[in-house]
């Protein structure tokens, strides 16, 4: 007699309780609100309606990317070239339209291409991650502590160690992608916004944001429950791409140029927003909810350092960096 063959398990689900989404949220919240009462106690211009849009504006960069860097966390992986893949669109990005320019196109057919472009190649990039790290057998710190080096390297060439700069006719159309504004919030918010709920909805309510939290849980568990491992990682590094793609699009027209400096420590920052709010850093559990209030609250603390002089402003990524470590102690003595 034959023994009963039995279905393979499903993907071990997240917990999805109130309390579970509420909790590790619960932290950065207070945290943001305690920051904001001392950074209007510290300075009366903090409090203003301008310096909040400011704060929001500057956060939506790094937000967007923090996004995706959640996914990517949360699977049990890491990246560290974002800031390096970010100045190398940007680069290319100008090239490309710079290079249309004299060709006749209208100026507002080449920056869509150019826009189109940046999210291309921030696909492409961070598909060449997945595959190197599922493919390959490498380590996500290796890959993309190479790809770190190599992404700089090569926008220094094209830009001759310089800096590459956008055509001024393509600068006034391109301008309004950052400075403009509608129903008075700038636009990288609104963009900063419809990324955030995209996110949130493809994590809690779909069985790919299942899966990838069921990889950062167990991996090894998860490949017993069917779970194709290696395309989930995949498109977890392919989505962060696409999402430095989406912020260095809007950050091109901010100063119209990209150099060797363009993007550095980008990679701190969206970590540190990712850990911030609530994400484990081993993988397993996170929320793009407590991801979005960790990008703010960290925007906050420079906005702060800047209005204050409590300490330099040179030492924001210092400040950062203690969060990070903080955080990820606090996360060490978790059950």
């Amino acid at each position: 007699m034959q023994p009963e063959r039995t279905d393979p398990p499903a993907a071990p689900a997240a917990p999805t309780t109130r309390r579970g989404l509420r909790l590790p949220i619960a932290g950065p919240m207070l945290g943001l609100v305690l920051l904001c009462v001392v950074g209007t106690l510290l300075n009366s211009e903090f409090a203003t309606p301008d310096n909040a849009m400011n704060v929001l504006t500057r956060t939506a960069f790094i937000g967007i990317i923090a996004v995706g860097m959640c996914f990517v966390i949360i699977s049990g992986g890491i990246d560290l070239s974002v800031g390096s893949m970010a100045a190398l669109i940007a680069g290319v990005t100008i090239l490309l339209m710079n290079k249309l320019a004299p060709l006749g196109w209208p100026p507002v057919a080449v920056v869509m291409v150019g826009m189109s472009a940046a999210v291309l190649l921030g696909a492409l990039f961070g598909l060449a991650h997945g595959l190197l790290i599922t493919r390959g057998r490498i380590e996500p710190f290796i890959v993309t502590l190479g790809t770190l080096g190599i992404f700089r390297a090569y926008l220094t060439y094209f830009a001759d160690g310089g800096a590459l700069a956008l055509d001024n006719n393509l600068a006034d159309t391109y301008g309004p992608v950052y400075y403009g504004s509608l129903l008075g919030i700038p636009i990288p918010v609104w963009v900063f916004v419809l990324v955030a709920i995209a996110g949130a909805v493809l994590l809690n309510r779909t069985a790919f944001g299942r899966y990838v939290q069921a990889i950062g849980s167990n991996e090894q568990v998860a490949r017993y429950a069917a779970v194709d491992v290696d395309r989930i990682k995949v498109l977890t590094y392919t989505l962060l791409g696409v999402c430095v793609g989406v912020a260095t699009l809007l950050y091109v027209p901010r100063l119209g140029s990209a150099s060797p400096t363009t993007g550095l420590l980008w990679e701190l920052e969206a970590i540190a927003a990712v850990i911030v709010g609530g994400t484990a850093l081993r993988g397993g559990a996170g929320s793009i909810g407590g991801t979005v209030i960790g990008a703010i609250l960290l925007s906050v603390i420079s906005n702060i350092l800047n209005l204050t002089s409590i300490i330099s402003v040179y030492l924001n990524a210092a400040v950062q960096g203690f969060v990070i470590i903080a955080v990820a102690f606090m996360q060490r003595r978790r059950p």
